[in-house]
């Protein structure tokens, strides 16, 4: 099909990502290029690595970004269980110093009962010889409001940690956000420097192909109902825009793609294409079925959907639309059914 040859990969950077197969087709669109376009084709290969690199950094970003949401939502739990336990402890001092100051009154407890109701109560359980002074009830509210503090005491160190461990995400969030967003900054500058016949020829191959070209999937049927809803949902998402750090619906980058189409479905899939590869079983590529997931490169940094007759359903990279490419569009690591 015209399709594939003319996404077929080319000689350039056998382990670049999926940019590669647009700047192929933009070389090819070009024709030979003499001697004097090398440095075109070596600004065409450097935007190819600088969107590799940017979605290994996207991949990195989400990864970070989905710890941080994780790590605010415990911090927010931590919060509120501390709070409802504080007010637990003050009541239980509440009643312990209402039954004190009664028996002071009436002269059934020594004044040194005003150590129960200090920071650590503890220090008062440890005298044992005082523990005559008070009745049974009482010793057993103490101990009670002893186990309370401190299991206070404990959530609040863990708070601690956990808000210290937050910072540290939001801190890498912001990292790998400035490493897409100056490899994207760089390779659009490139692109932009490009004479504009070639950098018209990548453009339109960054559109994907023309209608004439979509692949034939007549016949082919998803192995279940999931796998059919999640083929559909990708499918629905066709055109959408490549838009980094993005789990839908308007935009989506390549893992974020397949976490929302299999959502739709009613399955949750982990953020990052790393993670996707395990979230299944891995069946070997001549097995592989409609809905199947497809992780590339050896670092697993770019991932696609299957959908039969050899083609993939994939969010490329800046610029590039949800589309379809063929499988082989560049080195598969493993085929994962989830």
């Amino acid at each position: 099909m015209g399709f594939h040859r003319r996404l077929a990969p080319s000689g350039f950077n056998r382990g670049a990502g999926a940019a590669l197969c647009a700047l192929s087709a933009a070389a090819a669109a070009l024709g030979a290029a003499p001697a004097s376009a090398a440095p075109q084709g070596h600004t065409r290969a450097e935007v190819d690595r600088l969107y590799q690199q940017a979605e290994e950094a996207t991949e990195a970003y989400d990864k970070a970004d989905e710890r941080a949401d994780a790590l605010r939502r415990e911090v927010n739990h931590s919060q509120d269980r501390i709070a409802r336990r504080q007010q637990s402890i003050n009541a239980m001092r509440e009643t312990l110093g209402s039954l004190a100051g009664a028996q002071y009154r009436s002269g059934g407890i020594d004044p040194t009962v005003a150590l129960l109701f200090s920071d650590d109560p503890e220090d008062y359980l440890d005298r044992a010889s005082l523990l005559d002074r008070i009745d049974v009830r009482q010793a057993g509210q103490l101990r009670e409001l002893q186990a309370a503090m401190r299991e206070l005491a404990q959530e609040r160190s863990e708070a601690t940690g956990e808000l210290a461990e937050l910072e540290r995400s939001r801190t890498a969030v912001a990292a790998h956000k400035a490493t897409v967003e100056k490899k994207l900054a760089t390779a659009r500058r490139l692109l932009n420097a490009l004479p504009a016949a070639d950098r018209a020829a990548f453009e339109h191959a960054s559109r994907g192909a023309d209608r004439a070209d979509l692949p034939d999937l007549f016949g082919v049927s998803a192995p279940d109902g999931r796998a059919a809803a999640a083929v559909a949902a990708a499918r629905a998402a066709l055109g959408k825009p490549y838009v980094w750090g993005a789990s839908g619906p308007s935009g989506f980058d390549c893992s974020g793609l397949m976490q929302w189409s299999y959502a739709q479905a009613g399955i949750h899939l982990p953020r990052t294409s790393q993670e996707q590869r395990y979230a299944g079983r891995q069946v070997p590529l001549s097995q592989a079925q409609p809905g199947d997931l497809v992780v590339y490169r050896s670092d697993a940094g770019h991932v696609g959907m299957y959908v039969g007759n050899g083609q993939v359903i994939h969010a490329p990279y800046p610029g590039a639309p949800v589309r379809y490419d063929p499988v082989g569009m560049m080195p598969i690591s493993s085929v994962t059914r989830p």
